[in-house]
């Protein structure tokens, strides 16, 4: 295939973006429409290269490169494999079904669809790009939109807007000064290595770091992509940035904002300095167990739905963190499938918490009670992410999270069977969650809230089947997710790691 369908897929939603600046703000629908119209043209992209990807060749495939700073070794150079495609279908499904999560925004319609698909772009970027230059950029793109977004069309009972908004940005910010620090490390070693500047992944994997150089780079790495994933103890400014963002930015924020630190950490942290995810690694999975147990248990106290949804996210990256911890095939996998399938999990739930805050102004569970009876069709929604977050079987969570603990057993035993434990206090949780506000007595002031219909059903529809779909039929993604961790971590010379604790 000869035309850039990277590129084009990429840059989409930015051409929506810039035109909708052109449009009139009055012309709302027609705003709506665009932003819609982008994103579908994206997805469809997306689709395309996982249908078109080779899996019986491998490696990076679409290739894109342009040069762009010859004296920094930067080249604009796009590619995908067994990781990022997932990771690409992921931002392309919530960016589409974010649009129509939003269908019902009235205040200042122009501004928040641009802003809007400006993120989309600049998440994507970061799962496109084989330039580590490039993915340090569109991974700043990314930083502005968001505090722009949550302050602007924000909401939080608990604390204001533009705290939840200031405290994301300061947390993100300081994870990328970490990972600035390890990119400008990696430059300067490689060049006094190789001769000759290099920002491309795959040279730089290549590279012969020392050892101590390793280590040192990795642990930086694993600071700033580690925030970025919330891992504990650095995971506080995530439920206040769910909790004070608008619905769309939520679902991307848990969707795929954080899937951005676990990327980072196998394309760029095992792949390049594989010595050094040697060292850090059992560090990775001890913070991790605190994820899953700490988080899960805060959830039992908490009643608001985004705070449960926020923690029960921290507590869900903690699965992620020890997959790839565990450093081997099995274990990487799964958490790459976890990725995906957190992803549009939590996509959805803040879709429907979204909707339903919307038209009854409250998010405190107590406050609601048998809402199955007037609106199915968003229990339905609450009911699939529920399930699919405690893990159901025929659900695409419980894939990932059984193969991370199938891979990281072998590595950590103690810590896996410890970890075990938080699929029940996610069922506790979950459960007592759905049961409290979708079951039960009808509460008659709530007769008036009307169900899903027309746009807001898109959600629903896109996010459900695709939870449904994976879970069922787990081929479609284990297959291309296993030839690209297949690859990665025989490069690194990961295959037969494992561990003692």
């Amino acid at each position: 295939m000869n035309w850039p369908i990277l590129s084009l897929t990429l840059f989409m939603p930015l051409i929506g973006a810039i035109i909708i600046m052109t449009l009139h703000r009055e012309r709302e629908q027609a705003i709506k429409y665009v932003a819609a119209g982008a994103t579908l043209v994206s997805l469809i992209l997306s689709l395309v290269v996982a249908i078109g990807y080779d899996r019986s060749l491998g490696g990076i495939q679409f290739v894109e490169s342009i040069p762009w700073t010859a004296d920094l070794g930067v080249t604009y150079a796009l590619g995908v494999d067994g990781i990022s495609i997932p990771l690409l279908l992921l931002t392309t499904l919530i960016g589409f079904s974010a649009v129509y999560a939003s269908w019902n925004i009235s205040e200042r319609v122009k501004e928040f669809f641009s802003l809007l698909l400006i993120l989309i772009t600049g998440v994507m970027g970061t799962f496109l790009t084989t330039d580590l230059f490039i993915f340090f950029l569109f991974y700043e793109v990314v930083v502005i939109p968001i505090y722009l977004m949550v302050i602007m069309w924000g909401s939080s009972k608990r604390v204001t807007k533009e705290y939840a908004g200031m405290k994301l940005t300061i947390y993100l910010l300081i994870g990328s000064a970490f990972l600035l620090v390890g990119l400008i490390a990696l430059f300067v070693q490689s060049m006094a290595v190789n001769g000759a500047p290099s920002m491309d992944l795959m040279t730089l994997a290549q590279t012969e770091f020392s050892q101590s150089f390793q280590v040192f780079v990795f642990a930086l790495m694993a600071f700033g992509f580690g925030t970025l994933l919330s891992m504990f103890p650095f995971h506080a400014w995530s439920p206040d940035g769910y909790a004070g963002a608008p619905t769309a930015v939520s679902m991307i924020h848990a969707g795929v904002l954080k899937k951005i630190g676990g990327y980072g950490l196998i394309r760029i942290g095992i792949m390049i300095l594989p010595a050094g995810a040697q060292v850090i690694a059992p560090i990775i999975a001890v913070l991790a167990l605190g994820n899953v147990i700490y988080a899960a248990f805060i959830c039992l106290s908490q009643k608001d739905l985004k705070y449960i949804v926020g923690y029960s996210s921290v507590s869900h990256m903690g699965y992620v963190l020890i997959g790839i911890a565990a450093l081997n095939l099995v274990s990487i996998n799964g958490a790459v499938i976890m990725m995906f399938a957190h992803g549009v999990m939590a996509a959805l739930f803040f879709a429907m918490i979204g909707n339903l805050y919307e038209k009854s102004h409250t998010r405190n569970v107590d406050d609601f009670g048998g809402l199955a009876h007037q609106m199915p069709r968003l229990a339905t929604g609450f009911m699939i992410a529920g399930l699919a977050s405690l893990g159901l079987p025929g659900m695409v969570n419980f894939i990932g999270e059984f193969t991370i603990f199938v891979g990281a057993f072998s590595s950590f035993k103690v810590l896996t069977i410890i970890a075990v434990s938080g699929i029940i206090f996610t069922a506790l949780y979950i459960l007592r969650t759905l049961g409290n506000v979708l079951f039960g007595p009808r509460k008659e002031k709530w007769d008036h809230l009307q169900d899903l219909k027309g746009p807001e059903m898109v959600p629903l529809l896109v996010l459900g089947a695709a939870i449904i779909i994976g879970g069922i039929m787990p081929f479609t993604l284990m297959d291309l997710i296993n030839n690209g961790v297949g690859s990665l971590i025989s490069q690194a010379g990961l295959m037969q790691i494992g561990g003692i604790l």
